[in-house]
């Protein structure tokens, strides 16, 4: 691989080139990061037309405001954020009842932590248990799950995408996880294997 290739550069060497005016190095971040967001979209909405759709809206929007973007912090919480903002439109454009926009988890005071990495196989039954659960959660729970689970994002990368404090970051995938739980005893479902 070429040293100058954009696939030699780091997502952030991208953007900084795109900040450049380099319309090539932002289609190698689209290409990075399109099945990505489609996978994420895919938590939000079914039909597959629709998430293109938004994913594409999200790059659109990402290009108009890459100059805002800063080069020393990590693309990826930042391109999740657009895309999490166009999902969440499209969500509220879709919804028939108004959503609810007090969040309990926030108010209440967390003390912050640094969570160690969770063990493998926690992983492996949280992906089974996401998988086979998410159209029965909340959205707020949907997407922390989503990513962590899944994108594999820290704790204060999510917080960084859906605007939230660290600490209710902690919180909502401790409620998530109990809410698939529920889920599946009443369903009945194995998830272990």
């Amino acid at each position: 691989m070429p040293e100058d290739s954009p696939e030699s550069h780091t997502d952030e060497e991208l953007a900084k080139r795109v900040q450049a005016g380099d319309t090539e190095a932002f289609g190698a971040l689209m290409e990075r990061y399109e099945a990505k967001l489609g996978r994420y979209g895919h938590k939000f909405l079914s039909d597959r037309e629709d998430i293109t759709d938004i994913v594409q809206e999200a790059f659109v929007r990402a290009y108009q405001n890459m100059q805002s973007f800063d080069t020393a912090q990590r693309f990826s919480p930042w391109m999740y954020r657009i895309a999490h903002n166009a999902f969440v439109s499209e969500l509220r454009k879709r919804s028939r009842s108004p959503v609810i926009s007090v969040d309990f988890d926030s108010m209440v005071s967390h003390p912050a932590y640094d969570d160690p990495a969770p063990k493998e196989r926690e992983q492996k039954e949280m992906r089974v248990l996401i998988d086979k659960g998410l159209g029965k959660l909340s959205p707020k729970y949907r997407e922390v799950l989503v990513l962590f689970y899944l994108e594999e994002l820290s704790y204060k990368e999510i917080a960084d995408v859906l605007s939230v404090p660290v600490s209710t970051i902690g919180i909502r995938l401790k409620r998530a996880k109990e809410a698939l739980m529920k889920t599946y005893q009443h369903m009945n479902i194995d998830y272990g294997t």
